[in-house]
């Protein structure tokens, strides 16, 4: 059994500060690691089988074949359906492929200009992998996920009916790399069915990792051909598609086209017909035929008006690859997606070094998640993080570009693709006025009532991502990222692109602080403790539970009060003595009628909110990840805790930083023995 998700998310921080998730030094997907598992299959001679991932319906997804589809499916490896296979044959190609039964066209469009950027494609398929050599049934791809780079490690059975690939297969029969690809990134995402519909949007950010932008080809302006001449030149992926209608989804319309559909821009250039210039894009369907036939297309006229030399560039095939022009490019399709690795591709910089810096967060239910500015209450909940601007020399030519890129992302909650509901997001920057500028802690509600946002997310999006460039004059500033809707819960990756030397910090704070509160001595604590202790003057977790639910508007169970126990207990016999129980009493009572002052509408319960500020009201200030943290752990589904369970997470926390105090001896850190931690965790 893993490790629970706290720790291994505490060893993800730790892994991303030294470095791990980096594209040379990628985290293990799942835990697997690939050079281990291959030693082993080697030296056992063995044909790797990826349990993980396991090759039954598990891992193509229910309801993505037909029942008979499914009782004839076999998962063969490539030797035992060609005799001869390979990984790559001669050099990769978007026309090495066709999409199977599963609408990932999505996907397969950004396959296609991952095509054309052999770096960052070596990078992604490991491309001296081999069925020759050391083979063992085991290889290997990379993927950007979320922040950061994960390597991911797969069988190469792949599923099979009548002896034929169901999903993606290679034009040349032998060549396997497309498949294995798919089958790698189906992991990522869940299953095959996993991979049904999609923005390309998505796959191109997972192949990179840098920054994207959408363009709305509808707000189209000259700005945008010259993003794309650049990306063009340079280490970018762009994709497009088509809008949908009324119509049934990838319905092939009269002009050629697919309706609903993913495309790959896969060129850019300019030509001369009747002696004016004119903008072509070149378009690649991923289906690998299919394509437009107006102006411009394969076998249109107007190639015959322009120079022998530009003629070259029209290939007449029914490839699935086409040319037409700017304008038609901008009415037939709705958006284009760009994703690079060079931020002046988008801005249109000249010269200037960017600088990134990614900060994960959480909306929660009750305590972060606040919704947008239109709900003014709880708005002030969402994670802040500030940002501070420098003055910084810049090109002349750049002073009308933007300097400033935001992005947010949202992380599902679901380990399987389909099931992961996308919110709407967006963000908001305030400037921070002098007067608020050295506050250490998120800014207060009575900001936000006045506060006016000098930059924001044009519109809110049921997207994975939305990105906003800007141009912010130097100093201090607060973005404040959040769903439409309060009390939607999700995660999030906040990156900020700066282009002006920049500090950014999380204003939700870290971990927790705590200021001592002195406990009043309670008149009935004695007579209480010798109407209820055995004849050893002792109580056990049993006359606790009784003592404590006779005498409070609680509902303590045995194994809470077992808990309660073992905080208190200094002499490790399971159970209180008087000076133990005595000690317990005061803050018992303390904690009651702090929770009764906060319970104003009097229905033995708090919310989240009201929880903050019983916790501070207890001596204890605490960061947006812990609040979010004990909410998850101690309230209920409706965003509520119990008096019960008030206590105990109080008591709880005064007790684990007692002990990490104790123990550090003043260091900043713990070391200990393992069964010092065993001891130390499975008691306390």
């Amino acid at each position: 059994m893993p490790p629970p998700g706290v720790c291994l998310n505490i060893e993800s921080e730790r892994n991303l500060r030294d470095g791990r998730g980096s594209l040379t030094s990628p985290d293990r997907f799942l835990g697997q690691d690939f050079s281990d598992l291959k030693h082993y299959c080697l030296k056992e001679r063995l044909r790797f089988v990826d349990n993980s991932f396991p090759p039954d319906i598990r891992s193509i997804g229910v309801g993505l074949l037909k029942p008979e589809e499914e009782k004839s499916v076999v998962w063969r490896r490539p030797a035992e359906l060609v005799s001869n296979p390979v990984y790559i044959v001669e050099e990769t190609s978007r026309f090495d492929f066709l999409q199977g039964d599963v609408g990932n066209c999505w996907f397969l469009a950004s396959v296609g200009a991952l095509t054309f950027q052999r770096e960052i494609m070596k990078q992604i398929i490991q491309s001296d992998q081999r069925f020759s050599v050391d083979y063992a049934g085991i290889f290997h791809f990379r993927f950007w996920r979320f922040g950061k780079w994960v390597d991911v490690v797969i069988d190469d059975k792949l599923p099979t009916i009548n002896g034929e690939l169901i999903f993606v297969r290679s034009k040349t029969p032998d060549e396997f790399w497309p498949a294995l690809l798919e089958k790698a990134y189906a992991k990522v995402c869940g299953s095959y069915m996993d991979m049904n519909s999609g923005n390309i949007s998505e796959a191109l950010k997972d192949f990179t990792g840098g920054p994207h932008v959408t363009f709305k080809l509808s707000e189209a302006s000259e700005k945008l051909w010259d993003i794309m001449r650049r990306a063009s030149q340079s280490e970018s992926l762009m994709g497009c598609s088509t809008p949908g209608g009324k119509v049934i989804n990838n319905v092939v319309l009269p002009n050629g086209l697919v309706n609903m559909h993913a495309y790959t821009v896969t060129g850019i250039t300019e030509v001369v017909c009747r002696g004016r210039p004119l903008k072509l894009v070149r378009i690649f369907n991923p289906w690998g035929r299919g394509e437009w036939n107006g102006d411009w297309s394969d076998r249109s006229p107007l190639w015959n008006l322009v120079g022998p030399e530009e003629q070259n560039y029209n290939i007449v095939r029914d490839n699935g690859e086409f040319w037409m022009s700017m304008e038609d490019f901008c009415g037939q399709f709705s958006e284009v997606d760009v994703c690079c690795s060079d931020m002046n591709v988008l801005a249109g910089s000249h010269s200037s070094s960017w600088r990134t810096e990614g900060h994960s967060g959480q909306w929660v239910m009750e305590t972060t998640a606040g919704g947008c500015p239109n709900y003014p209450d709880t708005f002030p909940k969402n994670p802040q993080y500030r940002v501070t601007l420098q003055t910084t020399p810049e090109d002349p030519r750049d002073t009308n570009t933007p300097n400033l890129l935001v992005s947010l992302l949202q992380k599902p909650l679901r380990a399987h693709r389909h099931l992961a509901d996308h919110l709407h997001i967006g963000f908001n920057i305030y400037e921070v006025p002098a007067h608020l500028k050295d506050l250490r802690e998120k800014l207060p509600a009575s900001f936000f009532n006045t506060a006016r946002p000098v930059g924001h997310v044009k519109n809110f999006l049921n997207a994975r991502e939305v990105t906003e460039f800007f141009r912010l004059k130097a100093g201090d500033y607060v973005v404040v990222p959040s769903t439409f809707q309060p009390n939607e819960a999700s995660s999030f990756i906040l990156s900020i692109y700066s282009k002006t030397e920049a500090r950014i910090k999380d204003m939700s704070g870290y971990g927790l602080t705590r200021t001592k509160i002195n406990t009043r001595n309670v008149d009935e604590s004695f007579q209480l403790f010798q109407q209820y202790a055995d004849k050893y003057r002792e109580v056990d977790s049993e006359q606790l539970q009784r003592l404590l639910n006779e005498n409070l508007p609680a509902r303590f169970g045995l194994d809470l009060c077992k808990s309660v126990v073992a905080l208190m207990d200094l002499s490790v016999t399971g159970r209180l003595n008087e000076s133990e129980f005595l000690r317990l009493w005061k803050r018992v009572v303390m904690l009651k009628d702090m929770f009764n002052n906060m319970d104003d509408t009097n229905t033995g319960s708090l919310s989240m909110n009201k929880l903050q500020k019983a916790l501070q009201v207890a001596g204890f200030g605490m960061s947006d990840s812990m609040l979010n943290l004990m909410a998850m752990r101690y309230g209920y589904a409706n965003g509520q805790i119990t008096l019960e369970n008030y206590i105990f997470l109080v008591l709880r926390m005064e007790s684990m930083s007692k002990t990490f105090k104790r123990l550090a001896a003043g260091e900043k850190g713990v070391m200990l023995q393992e069964n010092e931690w065993m001891h130390l965790t499975m008691y306390s």
